[in-house]
């Protein structure tokens, strides 16, 4: 078991994986290697950052053990955001909250969007809020406003992934993104700056919408709703992008020490449950 550090930095989004596990009958992804928590661990000390947040990929499905075990070799650096069935039982979400889990996830990229006036919802997202854990919503962004709507009546915390998944060659005024700027407004939604080579542009159209998104996030959302991720292995993207790259990515949105802080360390110690030894 690692020991405690203090907290120097928090990735907020990355994955560990094996390709031996059992992969999910139904997937967009299967990977050709292994994402080790000690490769993991050792980026972000080469980096400068002392903890982060793993977060199940959709090619493992509801069998999140893997995830656990790795949150019980660093139970003081690492959180979790697991995937579930909605009639999961309460006492197994609770077993997961012990080790260190803070949210579940709703994948629904390339996914039927789901219908959350359905029986079944209210129960699942009242024992979320009960554990004071979080629900993280990737799409695309065109549809992430009515899903927010729906959700905001459940009064969960609600954390948004890569940007919202917008395309960065139709700029920051495009329908989706400006209803999600208006919603972040709420003061119950958070969103994750990461992801920049999934904006589903050229690298410089991403990085360029990255950097005019920045200043209407911090307006929208405020600095305590925004957490940066590497979202290391960067599935779908290794050839092109190492995290290297994505340390170089949020340097070149120039933000402020202040901003920094706020993203790397104060938003995400607090929305995570990290806590200074």
């Amino acid at each position: 078991m690692l020991d405690n550090c203090s907290i120097t930095g928090i990735d907020a989004h990355a994955h560990v994986f094996s390709r031996a596990l059992a992969l999910a009958g139904e997937r967009r992804y299967t990977p050709g290697y292994d994402a080790r928590l000690a490769d993991y661990l050792g980026h972000l000390h080469a980096n400068g950052l002392s903890h982060g947040v793993l977060v199940q990929p959709s090619f493992l499905g509801t069998d999140n053990r893997y995830l656990l075990d790795a949150l019980q070799q660093a139970p003081e650096r690492l959180r979790g955001v697991v995937v579930v069935e909605r009639d999961i039982p309460r006492d197994a979400l609770q077993a997961m909250a012990r080790v260190g889990v803070v949210g579940v996830r709703l994948n629904l990229v390339g996914r039927a969007l789901p219908d959350f006036a359905e029986h079944g919802w209210k129960a699942f997202f009242e024992h979320i809020a009960e554990l004071g854990w979080h629900v993280e919503l990737h799409r695309d962004v065109d549809d992430l406003p009515h899903l927010v709507r729906q959700l905001l009546p459940f009064g969960v915390k609600l954390v948004i992934d890569h940007f919202g998944r917008p395309e960065a060659r139709l700029g920051v005024e495009q329908h989706g993104f400006a209803q999600l700027l208006e919603l972040g407004r709420s003061g119950h939604l958070w969103l994750k700056v990461s992801g920049i080579y999934r904006l589903a542009g050229t690298p410089s159209q991403n990085l360029e919408f990255a950097r005019q998104a920045m200043p209407l996030l911090q307006q929208s959302f405020g600095l305590s709703r925004l957490v940066w991720g590497s979202d290391w292995p960067h599935t779908q993207h290794e050839s092109s992008i190492g995290y290297a790259s994505v340390i170089e990515q949020r340097q070149a949105l120039g933000c402020s020490a202040q901003v920094e802080q706020a993203l790397l360390i104060d938003t995400p110690r607090q929305l995570f449950g990290f806590q200074h030894p």
